[in-house]
């Protein structure tokens, strides 16, 4: 088969590697976003994905928006039989859906119809799940909302992050293409319609996603962090000295369920690190980051940084 790959995030580079190295398959180009300016600098630096496609010599097509006439008659030349989506961050018009002269699939990094949307990884962490997978689906009008093909499901680990899922999840992939493309040529396409009734939804994240109610159960809490962690990171305020609020991001903590306190008070600050109070129980933090200060383990921050108990955290 002819195949069109469009995507733009990391997620997407091992399945863009096996489409390249398939001895089965023609990969006939790239379709992912515009190079952006990035850092400091605001420097213009081509995706990861991008480099991947350039260095095997595939075209590669980066229209500032895909339904435009002409980027959509760029794409219909390739004639492509099947379209492979993953992490593309827009939305394809149903002329491009109606393109290839088989079918256009969506790679999705949950098992749907549980969060549809832009933040699956951090949602399925922070709600507490005990698995979660890759998704093939027909593609529809609908945000996540086509016929599923298969799932391809893994185990969220005890102390996942939202990093280290999204790369388990990214070496899933390829294993989830390789068997829908297997079924394919073996005649077998299902098509399960999504259970509405099971349906949620997990929003585009923002920095604010990041803040921490302190107010939570401790678990909720640690979960949450773990779930934001690289990015956008939990965090909280601290005032201490006499100088304004700073962001104190916080990337691990460790649950205390046998200790109390007033929601957000330091209860303890010593060589174990800083114990904070919670709705119910307590966080041991582990790695923070003061603003303007190199991330650290807390023991670590408070040896040049003391801070008092009873010092409250998020305060504005």
């Amino acid at each position: 088969m002819r195949i069109l790959f469009i995507g733009s995030g990391d997620i997407g580079i091992p399945s863009l590697a096996l489409l390249i190295e398939s001895r089965n398959h023609s990969l006939v180009g790239l379709v992912t976003q515009p190079d952006k300016p990035v850092g400091r600098h605001q420097e213009i630096v081509s995706s990861p994905i991008k480099k991947l496609a350039l260095q095997h010599g595939l075209p590669v097509f980066q229209p500032e928006k895909i339904r435009d006439p002409a980027a959509l008659g760029e794409i219909q030349n390739l004639k492509p039989d099947l379209i492979v989506v993953m992490a593309y961050g827009q939305i394809l018009p149903q002329s491009l859906l109606d393109t290839p002269s088989f079918a256009c699939l969506n790679l999705h990094a949950s098992l749907l119809p549980r969060y549809r949307g832009a933040a699956p990884i951090q949602a399925a962490i922070e709600k507490g799940d005990s698995e979660t997978g890759i998704t093939v689906i027909h593609m529809s009008s609908g945000l996540d909302a086509g016929d599923i093909f298969l799932h391809k499901k893994i185990r969220i680990r005890r102390r996942e992050t939202g990093g280290t899922l999204h790369d388990r999840l990214a070496l899933l992939a390829p294993q989830a293409l390789e068997e829908a493309l297997k079924r394919i040529a073996e005649g077998e396409i299902p098509r399960i319609p999504q259970d509405l009734s099971q349906v949620t939804y997990a929003a585009k994240l923002s920095r604010e996603n990041g803040w921490i109610d302190w107010n939570l159960d401790a678990i909720e809490i640690e979960r949450k962090i773990r779930a934001m962690n690289p990015w956008p990171a939990s965090y909280t305020t601290l005032i201490g000295n006499g100088i304004s609020p700073r962001k104190l991001k916080i990337f691990s903590a460790i649950v205390c369920r046998k200790i109390s306190g007033p929601c957000g008070e330091v209860l303890r600050a010593d060589r174990h690190g800083l114990l904070v109070g919670c709705g119910r129980g307590a966080l041991l933090l582990g790695e923070i980051q003061l603003e303007g200060k190199r991330r650290m383990k807390s023991r670590e921050f408070l040896s040049g940084n003391p801070i008092a108990s009873g010092t409250v955290l998020g305060k504005s």
